[in-house]
């Protein structure tokens, strides 16, 4: 793979589309890939709906450890190949590879321990338990492949090479088309698997994915030699990763947490609510693709640009993303209100999963503009190696202040459900507010204000 763009030299919007276009395609496939599962489901049963978005939070946590460690890597990967010191990327990246083989199983077998309480507690019960336990149990026997497809993207997203992820992400979606029906009805004589086949077919392509991955990181010239040596614990490096990672995890952590908190409040009006906050989450996911892989981009390229020592390139970076997400997502909005009937009524027939998800998605239009001011600015923060601003605003956006205002609009003033939509919108705009202020705080030019 020869390295055809220089971070901290190309104009900065041109490096950005370069980096998100294929970041956001990917995304989008992967959402597809989650829509296939969804759709799937649903010709299952509305229990199988239900399971699928009851696993999110406990699977979530697995995919906040492979996301910290694989923002860590970038940002320290990119910030050592900005200052000129390949080997110590190269290092970085060995150590990353290794710590994520073993947390992949670790974090897996905590979340089987885990899953059945939380599922409880969810209101689970009964054969809507045993669904909800066959779907998560496959998915996480193969936990450890989900993050090293992340970390190994981790060394191409620091040169600023998206697309190999997005190829990988675009394949997985086409082969989950037909490896869905094949195992969940037992198609050419297999026993059927049910909901256990659309882990199953999860799993299969992530293991396919990381083969690729490898493959591809191999072929990079910075990459292309890595010695068994430095892949050997070596404590200062993995100390290192760890102060990027740690932040960068728990705050995708509080992301599980707080889908776990609107769930608890969602699971008292009926599991019709439950199963249409799953589907409508998903919508909202695809609308927003188009701004997610700017958070790619601005962690690349201030990552690089931090390194070398640019701040001038780094704010604009932060500026130009900020800028080019707020504006793509006034649009998305606009789209979403206007078709959030249709996108309901592709998944469920249900009429009253539907009105719970048009309801849904009519607050989520108004909300989705704040979501890139947030992501962009954590992913800012990240790529200057200050992790834990992220967290923090995590801790505020996803279960501090959700648990106070839920609770207070939905049953303390008595507005039900609709309460709990408000309080996300309502909440996730404070939060992008503050980031917007936090942002220019950080990176204004000397002798500019704050205020």
């Amino acid at each position: 793979m020869s390295r055809t763009i220089s971070l901290t030299s190309d104009p900065i919007p041109r490096l950005t589309w370069r980096i998100a276009l294929p970041a956001s395609i990917g995304m989008f496939f992967n959402t597809m890939f989650n829509f296939v599962d969804t759709y799937c489901a649903g010709l299952l049963s509305t229990d199988a709906l239900a399971a699928l978005s009851l696993s999110f939070p406990v699977f979530f946590l697995l995919l906040a450890v492979g996301s910290g460690l694989s923002q860590g890597a970038t940002a320290l990967v990119a910030n050592a190949l900005g200052s000129k010191n390949p080997s110590q990327a190269r290092l970085i990246f060995a150590q990353s590879l290794t710590f994520t083989f073993f947390a992949g199983i670790a974090v897996s077998g905590i979340g089987r321990l885990a899953a059945p309480a939380l599922f409880r507690q969810l209101g689970a019960e009964g054969e809507y338990l045993q669904v909800a336990l066959s779907y998560i149990n496959t998915l996480l026997s193969g936990g450890v492949f989900f993050l090293l497809t992340m970390t190994l993207s981790s060394a191409l997203n620091a040169q600023g090479e998206a697309r190999v992820y997005r190829n990988f992400l675009i394949g997985g979606c086409l082969a989950n088309l037909f490896l869905n029906p094949f195992l969940m009805w037992g198609w050419l004589g297999l026993r059927p698997m049910g909901v256990a086949g659309i882990a199953l077919a999860t799993v299969i392509v992530q293991f396919f994915g990381v083969l690729w991955l490898a493959h591809k990181v191999r072929s990079s010239e910075i990459f292309r030699d890595l010695p068994v040596a430095l892949f050997r614990p070596h404590l200062p490096t993995v100390r290192l990763i760890l102060s990027q990672s740690v932040p960068a995890a728990l705050n995708m952590m509080t992301v599980a947490l707080g889908i776990f908190v609107i769930s608890w409040f969602v699971k008292h009006f009926g599991k019709e609510a439950i199963a249409a906050s799953g589907i409508a989450t998903r919508i909202e996911q695809v609308v927003l693709m188009p701004a997610i892989g700017l958070n790619t981009a601005v962690l690349s390229i201030v990552g690089q640009n931090h390194g070398a020592g640019l701040p001038d390139r780094v704010r604009e970076a932060w500026l130009t993303n900020i800028k080019y997400g707020a504006g793509l997502m006034f649009g998305g909005g606009a789209l979403l209100w206007l078709l959030r009937g249709p996108a309901m009524r592709l998944f469920t027939a249900d009429p009253v999963v539907i009105a719970h998800g048009v309801h849904y998605l009519g607050f989520a239009s108004a909300t989705l503009a704040a979501y890139p001011i947030l992501f962009v600015t954590v992913f800012m923060m990240q790529g200057l190696k200050r992790p834990a601003y992220g967290l923090w605003i995590g801790v505020y956006r996803q279960i501090a202040a959700p648990i106070l205002v839920f609770y207070t609009l939905a049953f303390g003033l008595g507005m039900g459900l609709s309460g709990v939509w408000w309080g996300i919108l309502g909440v996730t705009w404070s939060a992008a507010l503050f980031a917007l202020w936090w942002g220019w705080r950080t990176v204004r030019p000397v002798g500019v204000s704050a205020a």
